[in-house]
């Protein structure tokens, strides 16, 4: 009796499983078999031509590309900048918020408000503050107490670079400063009590108790920030669209648009998006394994 209890309650999930299931399959499991395939062919976009296999040509062409290696220089130099701003300011933001319980809840929710927006909303908004007579160049003039000068927000290469990752840290601070108050809640309020009876400063607190306590938490922030700056796209087209430079922010998600939308090589546009996947692997399998070693106990 049990048993077939047992078996009807697996039947019941399995019917109620299976439309999630079907629709990963059709919709992340196959285009990600479908680019691994047509990484070894080579395939015009808009041609009614069957792809034709050519083996590894698309793979020794892409790693021989100095465009392609502009861009794994674009993206890592894009990811480290903006994650280790948002997993920083993040952290010590949610801190401030957890232990200033005074208005915390409308600070919260203030910070938290652009993780809303769109991408493209972001990078719309931040572009017209980048721009010549935008609020960007008028605050950096008020605090240099310089007169009209131009920083070039979105024209210069060192400045457009770091205008993107303006753009990604606004967005998503608020969002990960979320997750860390998630985790500084989980630590029992005891711990800081008896820290406190034995005279332990506000320093000694964050060091000795809140960063050991707080790693498994800011272990998946990291690599969850780094995931999304991997992604970013919505910004750097946005800006390259409106008369900004592509090299600087030629990202390799905006190199995948523009070799298989624009010179319509879905082959080579296949093996920028494999490599791009298997380093998001490589970096989740990290995380899982750092989040297994890194529980911690109350």
């Amino acid at each position: 009796m049990a048993k077939s209890l047992e078996k009807k309650i697996s039947s019941w999930g399995w019917i109620f499983v299976t439309p999630s299931l079907l629709f990963f399959a059709l919709f992340s499991f196959y285009p990600i078999l479908n680019a691994i395939y047509l990484s070894f062919c080579k395939k015009n976009l808009i041609s009614l031509k069957p792809p034709v296999f050519i083996g590894v040509s698309n793979y020794y062409r892409v790693f021989m590309s100095p465009d392609f290696w502009n861009s794994v220089r674009a993206t890592v130099f894009f990811t480290v900048g903006t994650f280790s701003a948002l997993v920083i300011f993040s952290l010590l933001r949610s801190v401030f918020l957890t232990f200033r319980p005074k208005g915390a809840r409308a600070l919260q929710l203030i910070y938290y408000a652009p993780a809303i927006l769109s991408s493209v909303v972001a990078a719309l908004i931040w572009k017209v503050i980048f721009e010549p007579s935008g609020i960007a160049n008028q605050a950096v003039n008020m605090l240099l107490r310089t007169n009209g000068v131009d920083m070039k927000w979105l024209s210069d290469s060192l400045t457009l670079q770091v205008s993107t990752m303006v753009v990604y840290f606004w967005k998503y601070i608020g969002y990960f400063t979320v997750l860390f108050i998630t985790g500084l809640g989980k630590i029992p309020a005891g711990i800081y009590e008896a820290a406190r009876i034995d005279g332990a400063s506000r320093r000694q607190v964050f060091f000795r108790i809140t960063l050991p306590l707080l790693k498994p938490t800011t272990v998946l922030v990291s690599i969850m920030s780094m995931l999304q700056c991997l992604k970013t796209f919505s910004t750097q087209y946005l800006f390259t669209q409106s008369g900004s430079p592509l090299a600087p922010i030629n990202v390799i998600t905006l190199n995948i648009y523009d070799t298989a939308l624009r010179q319509y090589n879905i082959g080579r546009a296949s093996v920028m998006s494999v490599i791009l996947f298997a380093f998001m692997i490589i970096l989740t399998v990290i995380q899982l394994y750092v989040s297994r070693s890194d529980e911690v106990s109350y």
